[in-house]
């Protein structure tokens, strides 16, 4: 009898730190281009003060809040789209952050999105994942469990490495990036700049 880890509608529905490790190696498809998800960050919601979910609902974050397995796509530096995987049960914020992964089918489309980039660079970073996928503030809570993100199977635990969240200065130090090792499509871990006071004037 199939396990709760067995079903994407069973994953979802979990904990966050727990779905985000099980969607490594998930196919996601959208648009023409799939893409096998490498690397992802869980975001906790009300517990996680780097989530945009933390204080409370917005119109900007109400997707995050259910029901699991709908997109949260959102628009950041005036320039990039970002997409994540809502989890946890109804009512309940927490998302997973598609960080990386690897363009598996549409590659020519992917390419045609991109530029003149390295096949390995077209889905490397969430922005780039998300152009390469052309997702964007219009597939913000698209439902996922139709079809269009597919499980694989449970990856390897000892190829599944863990890590700070990239760029965050608000709980920079929580191990809640995961990634698959060795993987050539894996993001540059980078931290978050620190913020510098401005001098008083005298």
């Amino acid at each position: 009898m199939p396990g709760r880890t067995d079903t994407l509608e069973g994953v979802l529905a979990g904990p966050v730190l727990e779905a985000a490790p099980r969607l490594l190696g998930a196919v996601l498809r959208h648009d023409g281009v799939a893409v096998r998800l490498t690397e992802v960050e869980a975001y906790d919601g009300s517990n996680d003060p780097g989530s945009h979910a933390y204080r409370g609902p917005t119109p900007r974050t109400e997707v995050m809040f259910g029901p699991p397995g709908r997109l949260y796509v959102y628009f950041t530096y005036g320039m990039h789209h970002c997409a994540n995987v809502v989890c946890g049960p109804d009512g309940t914020a927490s998302a997973v952050l598609l960080r990386a992964g690897e363009v598996v089918e549409g590659l020519d489309i992917a390419r045609e999105r991109r530029g003149a980039h390295p096949d390995r660079d077209l889905a490397r970073g969430p922005a780039r994942l998300c152009s390469a996928l052309g997702l964007d503030l219009r597939d913000n809570g698209l439902d996922l469990t139709s079809g269009a993100l597919v499980l694989g199977p449970p990856p390897d635990p000892d190829r599944v490495s863990t890590g700070p969240r990239v760029g965050l200065r608000q709980a920079p130090d929580h191990p809640w990036r995961f990634w698959l090792a060795d993987e050539p499509t894996v993001s540059r871990y980078v931290p978050a700049k620190p913020v510098r006071k401005r001098a008083r004037s005298r």
